[in-house]
């Protein structure tokens, strides 16, 4: 046993090592969009939001995680966010879904792992929730747990997910730079046929817009047609659903949250929701019949948290007006764009079970592409 969890230990080390160095769309002068990012240019430059992973890659055949985004760091259950849930393309499971249309918040971290995960990831949460200090009356949980499929990779059957590993990512969970690539709920996923993983990405508003931030983190295991910052590289290498007439690299699921600073209630949460979907669209994705497209909104404004326990009738929230929500659409279709963009540059080659393999993103070919079309602004 000693043996293992020296060996599992040795593995999310390397892992979360790779992920720290691993280069960036914008490191190579790719910009996407036209709002300035935030300062790490991550979903945690949204103020208080923290995102932590536990990485399984053990032996020949485990290549799974899970990662974690808390909207805040102080007791979610009695402070809940108000949120909302955008689904795309249903051929998934996100749990918590109804309660969150039903009452418009979250009480719980987002946690995001394998298809055959999401029972652990129910259970961590739970346990998490229940053992946090304040909450020793709780007797109900609205546990948010979403997923994508990494059975190509990843021993899925065997369901090494564990509510421990769940609970390691929440404990992990961190302000500043968040790993992105084979990471968490991305170590064993694909997308566009290529290496996927976790990737994360940033908008701030102008101060006369608002001075609002809008972050992203996404899991990528979806397809379609590749395209980077409107260059259509997956065209351009030949490599893309249907290419072959057959249904090769198209189902999977990209899971989508967005964070924002913003005072925004539900309502207009999904609006924000709807419209990351279509930074997914910029990239080429489908939404196939078979992929789990999920976004799911929240707000981090502290004036719009909601009690648990209010001594109170009312509520007495100021939020956005319709009018002024523009701005806060576009950081969100940008930022989801950028950070499915990250999370192929991020991702690196990896084997899996039964020798299956998955090439990371050939940047050999992509940037001389991008060259070709006067997208690479600096070097």
């Amino acid at each position: 046993m000693e043996k293992w969890l020296f060996i599992l230990l040795i593995s999310i080390i390397h892992t979360s090592v790779l992920a720290q160095n691993a280069k960036r769309a914008r490191d190579y002068g790719i910009k996407i969009g036209v709002i300035p990012t935030g300062k790490l240019n991550n979903i945690t430059d949204v103020q208080g939001l923290k995102v932590g992973h536990s990485t399984l890659i053990i032996g020949d055949s485990i290549r799974t995680g899970v990662t974690a985004i808390l909207p805040h760091g102080e007791n979610i259950f009695q402070q809940k966010v108000p949120a909302a849930v955008f689904a795309a393309n249903g051929f998934g499971k996100l749990t918590g879904t109804t309660q969150i249309i039903e009452l418009g918040n979250i009480e719980t971290p987002i946690i995001l792992t394998n298809t055959l995960g999401v029972a652990a990831g129910m259970e961590g949460l739970v346990e998490y929730t229940l053992n946090y200090k304040g909450n020793e009356d709780v007797k109900s949980v609205n546990a948010v747990v979403g997923e994508t499929n990494d059975g190509f990779l990843n021993d899925i059957r065997g369901r090494h997910v564990t509510k421990n590993e769940v609970l390691k990512a929440i404990e992990s969970a961190h302000n500043g730079v968040v790993e992105e690539g084979n990471v968490g709920a991305g170590t064993g996923t694909v997308c566009f046929g290529y290496k996927g993983g976790i990737g994360t990405s940033s908008r701030r508003l102008p101060q006369s817009l608002g001075g609002y931030t809008v972050g992203v983190l996404v899991q990528s295991n979806f397809g379609g047609v590749l395209q980077i910052d409107g260059v259509p590289v997956g065209e351009e290498l030949g490599k893309f659903s249907f290419s072959n007439q057959l249904l090769n690299n198209v189902d999977g699921s990209c899971m989508v949250v967005i964070a924002t600073d913003a005072p925004l209630d539900s309502r207009n949460l999904e609006r924000l929701a709807k419209r990351a979907f279509l930074g997914l669209g910029k990239t080429g994705g489908i939404a196939s019949n078979g992929s789990g497209d999920y976004m799911i909104a929240f707000s981090t404004a502290k004036d719009l948290r909601i009690p648990h326990a209010s001594e109170t009738r009312t509520l007495n929230n100021n939020v956005l007006h319709n009018d002024v929500t523009s701005p806060l659409f576009m950081a969100a279709i940008e930022a989801t764009e950028e950070a499915i963009i990250n999370s192929l540059f991020a991702a690196k080659t990896m084997t899996g079970i039964k020798g299956n393999k998955v090439n990371a993103l050939p940047l050999d070919q992509v940037l001389p592409l991008l060259k070709k079309f006067n997208r690479i602004i600096n070097e």
